[in-house]
C-alpha cells in the first residue's frame, strides 16, 4: 500500500457523537477527516433508539452520563431551536403501577433523590394528578413530572452536526472501515478499507465507534489491550401502535436494570410507538418478532389498560453497546483521554449508548478539549 497520507485528526464513526466531536474538532480550527464504515452517517445506535432529549434524571451522582445528560441538554435544546429542527419539549411521566404497588412509589422516590443530585427537580404526583395531565387511559398510584424532557428528529440533528463540520472543513468518509493500524512515532497510521483503500496518518484519532468501538481499538497495533473493555450486545426491540396516540407526553415505567423499561413514546408526527425490552444477544441482529408483542401487551397494560388487541405491530429494533455483562450493574460512559487509553493522541470511547443522543454536544465539549 502507498504511503500515508498526512491528516491532522481522524474521528472514527458517524454516529451522532463522532459528528459532533468532528463539528467541534473542526470548529476549533482542527483539520478533520471521518471515517465511516456504513454507507451513511448514523445508520447504528443514533437511528435506532427513542429520540428522547432526557432530562438527566437515572444516573448515580458525579457519573458522566449525570453531568454529560444535564449539560447536553441544556445545549441541545438552543442547538435545535437555532437550527430549526423539529423538537418537541413535551415532558415525560414516570409512573408507578398498581401492580408494583409501594415498591415502585419508593422507586420513584430514589429517581427523585438522584435527579436532584443532577440539578434536576422532579415533582411528585398523586395518580389522581399524573391521570388528569394525561386523561387518554394512564393508570398509575403515583407518578414524577419531567418537564423538560423532548423529543428530536435525530437524522436532522445529524444532518445539522455534519453540516456545521463541513463548513469548518470537516470531510466525512463512507464505506470507509477502519481495519487495522499501528501507533508509530509519526502519529496513528490507521488502514482504511472499502473500496479505495488508503493509509491516513495523524497526530490525533477519537474512536467513537459505537458498537465496533472495541473492535478498532484492538486492531490497532501498540494500542494497550487492558484498557479497552468487553462489549456486550443488548437488543431492544420497538413496536408501533396502531390507531390513535393514547398520551400527548412520554409514559415511562419505573427502571430496569439494564433498561428505562417498555415506555411510550411518539414522533414528531404523532405516531405513538412502545420500547425498547431488553435481550442479550451474541451477534448484531435488528428482526423484531411479531411473537414478542404478547410480552409488551403484558408490560403496557400496567400503566395503559385500555390497550386495544391487535393494535401493536412490530417496528424496529437497536442494539446498545454495554460494557457491563448481564447481570451486573449499569456501568457508566467510559471516555478514555489520551493518558488512559495510553496511546499519545488516541481518544476512546466505549458504552455509548443512551443518554448520548442527548449528550452528544456536552461528550464533544469534553473531548475537544483534549484533541484539539
Amino acid at each position: 500500500m502507498s504511503q500515508p497520507e498526512r491528516v491532522e485528526r481522524i474521528v472514527i464513526g458517524a454516529g451522532v457523537v463522532g459528528l459532533a466531536v468532528a463539528r467541534a474538532l473542526a470548529q476549533a480550527g482542527r483539520e478533520v477527516v471521518i471515517l465511516e464504515a456504513a454507507e451513511a452517517f448514523g445508520t447504528g445506535t443514533s437511528s435506532r433508539n427513542s429520540e428522547v432529549i432526557h432530562a438527566g434524571v437515572y444516573y448515580p451522582e458525579g457519573s458522566l452520563k449525570a453531568r454529560l445528560c444535564v449539560r447536553g441538554k441544556a445545549l441541545l435544546y438552543p442547538y435545535l431551536a437555532a437550527r430549526g429542527i423539529p423538537h418537541d419539549r413535551c415532558g415525560k411521566l414516570i409512573v408507578a403501577t398498581r401492580a408494583g404497588g409501594e415498591a415502585e412509589v419508593g422507586q420513584l422516590r430514589a429517581v427523585q433523590a438522584r435527579a436532584a443530585h443532577a440539578g434536576v427537580d422532579l415533582q411528585l404526583l398523586s395518580g389522581a394528578e399524573a391521570m388528569a395531565m394525561e386523561p387518554g387511559g394512564l393508570d398509575c398510584i403515583a407518578a414524577l413530572h419531567s418537564p423538560t424532557t423532548g423529543i428530536l428528529d435525530s437524522h436532522g440533528l445529524m444532518l445539522a452536526l455534519l453540516g456545521d463540520a463541513e463548513a469548518a472543513g470537516a470531510m466525512l468518509a463512507v464505506h470507509a472501515p477502519v481495519t487495522g493500524g499501528s501507533v508509530t512515532e509519526a502519529g496513528i497510521d490507521l488502514d482504511v478499507g472499502g473500496a479505495e483503500p488508503m493509509r491516513l496518518i495523524a497526530d490525533g484519532v477519537v474512536n467513537c465507534a459505537g458498537l465496533g468501538a472495541q473492535a478498532v481499538s484492538r486492531g490497532i497495533s501498540g494500542v494497550p489491550a487492558r484498557p479497552v473493555p468487553p462489549l456486550y450486545y443488548a437488543k431492544g426491540c420497538y413496536f408501533a401502535l396502531t390507531g390513535r396516540a393514547p398520551f400527548r407526553g412520554l409514559v415511562y415505567p419505573v427502571p430496569g436494570q439494564a433498561g428505562l423499561g417498555v415506555h411510550y413514546t411518539r414522533d414528531l408526527g404523532g405516531q405513538g410507538r412502545f420500547g425498547p425490552d431488553v435481550t442479550w444477544i451474541d451477534r448484531l441482529d435488528y428482526t423484531v418478532e411479531e411473537g414478542a408483542a404478547a410480552a409488551f401487551v403484558e408490560s403496557i397494560r400496567r400503566y395503559w389498560p385500555d390497550l386495544p388487541d391487535g393494535a401493536l405491530r412490530a417496528d424496529y429494533a437497536g442494539v446498545r453497546p454495554k460494557i457491563q455483562a448481564p447481570g451486573e450493574p449499569a456501568r457508566d460512559f467510559l471516555i478514555q483521554s489520551p493518558r488512559d487509553t495510553g496511546v499519545p493522541g488516541y481518544t476512546a470511547l466505549y458504552g455509548i449508548e443512551s443518554p448520548g443522543l442527548t449528550s452528544c454536544l456536552a461528550i464533544a465539549e469534553m473531548v475537544e478539549e483534549w484533541a484539539a
